[in-house]
């Protein structure tokens, strides 16, 4: 399997984010937490970096936003090394964090409004995107009457006020019921589409599948694998269709090699005299590579 830094899948095209043997301490503890990682991010590509707690997820986006400067190595972020940066930069990234900060004696339109006064470019129209999440009838309601999910969408829009060029997500369907949290992978498509290059740090496999390009597995401060929900399954699969049929009152399933489908005849014959219930390739999810990969769950 290949080593943290032998493990990008392709070469990136027109990086957006560029980090080079990233080292880092937390000050007054001597333990490293990030073990010269390195990784680049293209523009408009949505990267997730997937792991349990204490990986070191939370600490290498830190570093990316700019909240951590005091690293090792290389880490430049729309052409800007991170630790040469000023307040500038944040009129070009949006962030928003799993357990958002607001002032909750104030609207949620108060809250967008004030938020949006804070930058000196073009910015978007609070309502619109509060439109876009579902909130638009929660606009004069105080923050603190809303709920955790509520407030991730809020949180959402916070950080898209200012058309950012790089988005940095936290567990951006945390606290949302599937209803919700297919609205907001929408809109992270519907950004990735307009250009927006998205950084993702979750737990949630399934919304990693659905919406990144490519995923790093980041494991005690080290990456062990780079590449796309697709190639990891394909790779890490069987290349084997397994059906599920009704042989008279019985359910029955049987798998079959992928190659040479079409002359398998005992496949040809089950699907010809038989009730198909289902029919699917089995390739491996992606928390079972992730276990396989690293020897770890995500918990």
């Amino acid at each position: 399997m290949p080593t943290m830094n032998q493990a990008v899948s392709n070469p990136v095209i027109d990086p957006v984010i560029e980090v080079d043997r990233l080292q880092f301490s937390y000050p007054g503890t001597g333990s490293r937490i990030l073990h010269g990682i390195s990784f680049t991010i293209a523009r408009g590509d949505i990267f997730g970096f997937l792991g349990p707690s204490g990986a070191g997820k939370s600490t290498t986006q830190k570093v990316l936003i700019g909240v951590l400067k005091g690293y090792d190595g290389r880490v430049k972020v729309l052409g800007e090394e991170i630790r040469d940066t000023r307040s500038g930069y944040y009129e070009r990234i949006g962030v928003a964090f799993e357990f958002p900060n607001f002032y909750s004696k104030l609207s949620v339109l108060e809250n967008l409004k004030l938020f949006r006064s804070l930058y000196t470019g073009e910015t978007e129209e609070p309502i619109k995107l509060l439109e876009q999440v579902g909130l638009a009838d929660a606009a004069h309601l105080k923050v603190s009457e809303l709920s955790k999910g509520m407030k991730m969408r809020l949180n959402f829009c916070r950080a898209l006020l200012h058309r950012p060029a790089v988005l940095f997500l936290d567990e951006p369907t945390s606290g949302l019921d599937p209803v919700n949290a297919k609205i907001m992978k929408d809109l992270i498509l519907e950004r990735k589409a307009a250009g927006t290059t998205i950084v993702i740090t979750t737990h949630n496999m399934h919304a990693a599948e659905e919406l990144c390009d490519r995923v790093a597995f980041i494991v005690d401060g080290q990456i062990k694998l780079i590449d796309s929900p697709r190639e990891l399954k394909l790779r890490q699969g069987e290349s084997k269709v397994r059906v599920e049929f009704m042989e008279g009152e019985i359910r029955k399933s049987e798998d079959f090699p992928i190659d040479d489908l079409a002359q398998n005849e005992r496949f040809l014959q089950v699907i010809g005299r038989h009730k198909i219930e289902t029919i699917h390739s089995l390739e491996a999810s992606l928390e079972q590579i992730f276990i396989d990969v690293t020897g770890r769950t995500l918990t």
